[in-house]
């Protein structure tokens, strides 16, 4: 059983100080990581904070649910949790944190066989991610690491082999999860097609979505029109849930193929990071975004998750990002 079972969020009062960002005099509380079955939970500073699933049953590998410092659930419930009163029940494959891409080798690795009906395409061209070691758990006094491997099975069989790294850490105002996936063409080479539908992505609870949640990114620019499309180094899903002012920023790394990003952001709650659409997102039919790894080689891509109190001026989301950007 996971320990989300009977937790509900308290009613929390809090005063915003004059500055909830990054800072060194806060120091970091410990992380621990318990494997339950086909997940691991983990704790920052003694307090549920995520747990991961690699159920080999469910199409790829998720993060339910997130929260922030003070215990606020910032991301969507469904499909993992049905019954939340007010959630939208679409894109059931959009789950609360994952990486995955829509066209690898030309089959789906981003929606999933058993929602077909979202797709336009048949149940025979979707992936799976399919779970093959738990590499690392380790907790720690200032933070802890979760390392997997993973084969991209398609109806056809394996294609290639993922690893998702992701190191833990948080303060008594914030949480980070730092990821890094790698694409590891083992079975020959691997192609990464040009399209919307992905790559390393969040769906935020509803509170958050705009309206009345709020979506800015590094330039400045606002909501999906701004947003969608266009590349930035970061972009930021803030507004009230609950008692907490909180936001969740994604921060693309400077070192990653294609940095800046472009962004597959929406409106009603979808936060991806996606290097890959070009064509979609510019409209350009000259463009082509997709991507070769030749056999034996691997694609490696690094973001940053800033779960944050605060607006991101208060939250100091830029000066998050130059500290996670300054990282070789």
């Amino acid at each position: 059983m996971s320990i989300w079972e009977g937790i509900t969020t308290a009613s929390i009062s809090l005063s915003l100080a004059a500055a909830t960002g990054p800072s060194a005099s806060r120091p970091r509380e410990p992380v621990e990581l318990m494997r339950d079955g086909s997940h691991v939970d983990v704790l920052i500073g003694g307090h549920p904070f995520t747990s991961y699933y690699f159920d080999p049953a469910v199409a790829k590998p998720y993060f339910f649910p997130l929260r922030s410092a003070h215990g606020t659930v910032v991301t969507r419930g469904f499909p993992m949790t049905p019954a939340i009163p007010g959630e939208d029940h679409d894109e059931p494959h959009q789950r609360a944190m994952y990486f995955a891409h829509g066209d690898v080798n030309g089959f789906d690795f981003w929606g999933e066989a058993a929602f077909a009906r979202w797709s336009d395409h048949p149940a025979t061209t979707f992936g799976r991610t399919v779970f093959r070691a738990l590499d690392e758990v380790r907790g720690g006094s200032e933070g802890g690491r979760l390392r997997a491997t993973f084969d991209l099975v398609t109806p056809a069989g394996t294609i290639a082999r993922e690893t998702q790294t992701y190191d833990f850490s948080g303060d008594e105002q914030s949480r980070i999860i730092d990821a890094e996936f790698a694409i590891h063409a083992s079975q020959g080479p691997v192609t990464m097609g040009d399209t919307k539908e992905g790559t390393f992505a969040i769906r935020v609870v509803k509170a958050l979505d705009s309206p009345p949640g709020r979506m800015v990114n590094a330039s400045g620019a606002r909501g999906e029109k701004g947003i969608w499309g266009k590349r930035s180094e970061w972009v930021d899903y803030y507004g009230r849930v609950g008692d907490e002012e909180v936001g969740i920023a994604v921060f693309d790394h400077p070192h990653n193929p294609r940095a800046p990003t472009y962004w597959h952001a929406r409106a009603y709650g979808l936060l991806a990071a996606n290097p890959f659409g070009v064509r979609q997102f510019t409209g350009d039919r000259n463009q082509n975004g997709k991507y070769a790894i030749p056999a034996g080689e691997a694609l490696v891509f690094r973001y940053r998750v800033f779960i944050h109190h605060g607006d991101p001026l208060q939250a100091q989301v830029a000066e998050a990002y130059r500290q996670f950007a300054a990282q070789k």
